[in-house]
């Protein structure tokens, strides 16, 4: 199967603004950002989907979770900040690569859309 567009960043095969990264996951600045910071949060175990996620993915699905808000108040979001993950193209994915969007910066607003 090709690498996706996330795994080419993962691997720098492709450049990104990468803000963090270990041996788990990556985080990169979103290139049509929804607010002022819009970070990426990619594993680098290539899920295409959360629905896809396999019970030993609950470590790495945890480990996501926990470093959303260690990312967002790096970014200067504080303590507000939404993360947002979309699961097939009806939800609005169109890279199919988990990935956890960290939206903050401004005041979100409720329902997002």
């Amino acid at each position: 199967m090709p690498k996706t567009l996330f795994q080419k960043i993962c691997d720098r095969e492709l450049p990104a603004s990468i803000v963090y990264e270990d041996e788990h996951c990556v985080a990169f600045k979103d290139i049509h950002p929804g607010a002022p910071v819009h970070l990426l949060l990619v594993p680098r175990k290539p899920i295409p989907k959360l629905s896809d996620c396999a019970p030993e993915d609950q470590t790495l699905l945890g480990h996501l979770l926990l470093l959303a808000p260690k990312l967002a108040s790096q970014q200067g979001c504080g303590d507000a900040f939404r993360v947002a993950l979309n699961n097939g193209v009806g939800a609005g994915q169109s890279v199919f690569h988990l990935h956890l969007h960290i939206l903050g910066g401004r005041p979100l607003k409720w329902p997002p859309g």
